[in-house]
């Protein structure tokens, strides 16, 4: 008979610890633990939240009757660490350590994450990983430069969603990820679309640093002259720049919102110029997706629409007039970040996948050609 694993699933956001429980594939219990916004201020920053966050959950579990100790693997979303390849790795104390100091130089409750599991692996024994962190980092090297010497493009994408996304879409298929060439467009709060090859992220739009589309509060990518311009107008402070371009940018600036449902109801009702923004948008993520075939060389098995806006007719119909000569569009709308967490710490108990080990030392820290010979 196959084994039956149960799996507590972890995933810290801003305001609200997601968490689930798994038997296998198959959800036992989920929940949506909210934050209130005054709690959350009250720490000082993001790792002292780290027990009061840890006991919310063991509130919730308890409620659920379901004995910690019967938990057989515990799961987070990771964050805090310093650039890796893709993957799902073991939760160890090197690991745990980047975690808590937000090695990545990214302060995110995601990094808690994996304290959390491993504090309940120490009391409850148990295994614990991480999956496809949001510091994985595959990019070709080819694809790090731009147009500034020591300013390199980083790998800041929808990396747990997007790695999900690609192993189902390649288990229905029939043919390996590991043999394959995607592109993926995640079309959510943050867009990213990403040029998978042979099983690995090669290249991608940074959300995190502004480039790319358009899109629902972020600005995408700007004229740079014109942005420096901005900074010395007088007219904003470094923080309140930054906010106008990553969080009120986009269709929030353009249009006083980010909820994709209102933008559609004020283009059915006859808004122009909500239409023009909208369609701006899409058109840039077209766009997006043909510098993506092009890193792809032209050779693309299939592009792949997910995230929560891809389940919008007018998005997908839309974007299909840009995209679909290059090769079949497929949606698969939604996030899927909690399954994923789960899928991978199956696949490795399954003994399917072999687990990563998390060194500490980043999967690319710049160029060194000392000795060596580049070569496409």
């Amino acid at each position: 008979m196959n084994a039956v694993f149960r799996i507590l699933v972890i995933n810290p956001g801003s305001t609200s610890t997601k968490i689930a429980i798994f038997e296998n594939d198959r959800v036992l219990h989920k929940e949506t633990i909210e934050h209130p916004s005054n709690v959350i201020k009250g720490f000082g920053d993001v790792q002292s939240q780290l027990d009061y966050r840890k006991k919310t959950i063991e509130e919730s579990v308890k409620s659920w009757g379901v004995p910690m100790e019967s938990i057989d693997a515990f799961v987070g979303r990771g964050g805090g660490l310093v650039t890796c390849v893709g993957g799902t790795y073991g939760i160890t104390n090197v690991l745990v350590h980047d975690a808590s100091r937000a090695a990545s130089g990214q302060h995110h409750p995601a990094q808690l994450a994996s304290q959390i599991c491993k504090s309940f692996m120490d009391e409850f024994g148990g295994v614990g990983f991480v999956v496809n962190p949001p510091d994985t980092d595959e990019f070709d090297e080819i694809a790090r430069i731009c147009g500034v010497k020591g300013m390199y493009r980083e790998s800041r994408i929808h990396a747990l969603n997007q790695k999900e996304i690609a192993i189902r879409y390649c288990a229905a298929s029939g043919k390996p990820y590991s043999s394959s060439n995607l592109i993926i467009c995640h079309i959510g709060g943050g867009v990213s679309v990403t040029a998978h090859r042979g099983g690995r992220m090669v290249d991608s739009n940074d959300i995190l640093n502004g480039d790319g589309p358009i899109m629902p509060t972020r600005s995408g990518s700007l004229a740079s002259l014109k942005v420096v311009k901005m900074a010395f107008s007088g007219k904003y402070a470094e923080k309140e720049l930054v906010d106008k371009l990553n969080r009120n940018g986009g269709l929030m600036d353009h249009l006083g919102t980010a909820d994709a449902l209102e933008v559609e109801r004020r283009i059915n009702g006859g808004d122009l110029y909500a239409k023009l923004v909208y369609d701006a948008m899409i058109y840039q993520i077209g766009k997006n997706v043909g510098m993506c075939a092009c890193a792809l060389e032209g050779k693309v098995d299939a592009i792949i629409l997910t995230g929560g806006i891809s389940g919008s007719r007018y998005v997908t119909d839309n974007l299909k007039k840009y995209i679909e000569w290059i090769t079949k569009v497929i949606v698969m709308a939604g996030e899927f970040e909690m399954e994923a967490l789960a899928a991978g710490a199956l696949r490795v108990m399954r003994k399917e996948e072999k687990p990563l080990v998390y060194s500490g030392i980043p999967a690319w820290s710049g160029f060194n050609f000392e000795g060596t010979k580049y070569e496409k």
